[in-house]
């Protein structure tokens, strides 16, 4: 069963910023795809296992932008 959370993040401005937060997050573990708009601001994930908020935030972060998860 897969399920989706979303984000808002702050800071992207590109595809390149796109492809650094796919990736970063991409690598967590239970995620099985990743949806991010720079033009909206918004990051999508499917995972197959609930999230750690603070893991994603963390990801987020290193990829050098600042995420908040929706309620």
């Amino acid at each position: 069963m897969s399920a989706t959370t979303t984000y808002d993040v702050t800071g992207m401005t590109c595809g390149h910023c796109e492809a650094a937060v796919r990736e970063e997050v991409g690598q967590l573990p239970g995620v099985t795809g990743v949806e991010v708009s720079a033009e909206t601001g918004v990051l999508t994930i499917a995972s197959d296992a609930p999230l750690d908020d603070a893991a994603v935030v963390a990801a987020v972060d290193e990829a050098g932008y600042a995420a908040v998860r929706r309620s």
